[in-house]
């Protein structure tokens, strides 16, 4: 049986748990917040945390598997409404993301010494280190992994980046990473016996990791199977109006921000353009600037997420590095025709020209110019959102579950641990 970890459970995590839990395999999965809105606790919490907490709930069938290390993490999101946000500094805080994961890791880890009845591990980036020693201690197969592109391969086009454009530095957290975070990333996966990446160019980043031994294995994420029933249906654009563009995603710069707003702006009044996302915790005056002049919603429910979406022509998302993108295949779900570069899931997931277009990194004059070819010619508009629709569908949470769940059981098996079979 599978000891599963991550600190915080997004959609992929979830439906790697799930699938993992409907072949048997999964024995615990370990997180910091399980919400469960019935317990007495939650019904304690003010309606705001309430609200936050929510996106912590886990799908009933897994909960007699979960078990929960709540602390560090209700500390994180405890300590801004505390006036205590210092202690949430990236990295060095008391209270950090990093610090988050940390914590985690080991009890994961001590979790491990305390039975035999796991046959392997599977943990995720950052947070692998502790669990991953334990485990080749008792000689369990070590599964990783990796959500975003490899550290190295980031560093490179993020301190470029900074250099190029020095005013939006500061949403470039990654480029802070002491050697010790990226000592220890480097040594989770030396220690891996394989590497679940979802795009290809995650797996190729990971060329550049020296201690790499572990096959690399990709399989894609999944798009919301149910979107029609969250969205109104599409208005059709009139002719001559504004192309509707829409963003949606953490607000820093290696989301290539910059490069979207100018090419917006070089269309001028042909496109309106909505940003949903989140601003990052060291201000940045160039950001600020730019969100003057759009549409934006600092965050929204998954569901208005989706309504959004529906409500425009094109989603645009030049991201400089990235690990899959999501919303990509979200935004697909929902008709809309994609933008992106060939540092996202992007060519894994459209054909150039068919349900979006491929634009390089840091090429404004190339968005802008595929804005305006889709505003100047409706008809395709249309027909690329349908494709992009047609597309998204193929790719399913379920089949994404039912392929992992697949590989870890014979990563596990090919390591020797033939008690991995459900019992």
């Amino acid at each position: 049986m599978i000891l599963f970890s991550h600190p915080t459970g997004n959609a992929n995590v979830r439906h790697a748990a799930l699938g993992l839990h409907h072949a048997g395999l999964l024995g615990e999965f370990w997180t910091c917040i399980n919400h469960r809105p019935e317990s007495l606790f939650s019904k304690m919490l003010p309606a705001s945390l309430v609200k936050q907490f929510s996106r912590r709930s886990f799908p009933p069938e897994l909960q007699p598997l979960m078990r929960s290390y709540p602390y560090f993490e209700l500390g994180r999101l405890l300590a801004p409404r505390l006036k205590l946000g210092r202690l949430t500094r990236h990295e060095h805080g008391a209270l950090s993301v990093d610090a988050v994961y940390r914590a985690l890791d080991r009890r994961v880890a001590r979790r491990l010494r305390e039975t035999d009845r796991f046959t392997g591990v599977y943990a995720y980036e950052d947070g692998a280190a502790w669990t991953f020693r334990e485990a080749r201690r008792r000689g369990l197969p070590c599964l990783y992994d990796q959500p975003i592109g490899y550290w190295r391969a980031a560093r490179d086009i993020l301190v470029e980046e900074a250099e190029r454009l020095p005013e939006w530095a500061s949403t470039l957290i990654g480029n802070d990473d002491t050697k010790e975070k990226t000592d220890r990333k480097d040594e989770e996966i030396a220690l891996a016996d394989v590497v679940y990446a979802a795009s290809s160019y995650t797996q190729r980043t990971l060329q550049q990791a020296p201690g790499l031994k572990a096959r690399v294995i990709v399989i894609p994420y999944g798009a919301p199977q149910r979107a029609s029933s969250v969205a109104p249906l599409r208005a059709p654009r009139v002719s001559g109006s504004p192309l509707r563009v829409i963003f949606v995603g953490s607000l820093g710069q290696r989301k290539g921000l910059s490069y979207l707003f100018e090419a917006c702006r070089q269309l001028g009044r042909q496109v309106e353009l909505t940003i949903i996302g989140t601003l990052p915790l060291e201000r940045c005056a160039a950001l600020e600037k730019e969100l003057k002049a759009v549409r934006w919603i600092p965050t929204c429910p998954h569901a208005q997420v989706l309504q959004e979406m529906a409500g425009h022509d094109v989603f645009l998302f030049p991201s400089l590095f990235e690990g899959f993108g999501l919303v990509l295949l979200e935004a697909m779900a929902m008709g809309l025709p994609i933008i992106t570069t060939p540092n996202t899931a992007g060519p894994d997931l459209i054909d150039d020209g068919v349900e979006g277009f491929i634009v390089p990194i840091r090429s404004s004059a190339g968005i802008a110019e595929k804005l305006q070819l889709l505003r100047d010619e409706p008809d395709r508009l249309g027909a690329m959102g349908e494709a992009a629709k047609k597309r998204a569908a193929t790719f399913t949470w379920a089949t994404y579950g039912e392929r992992l769940a697949q590989s870890v059981r014979e990563a596990c098996q090919m390591s020797g641990q033939s008690g991995l079979v459900s019992r």
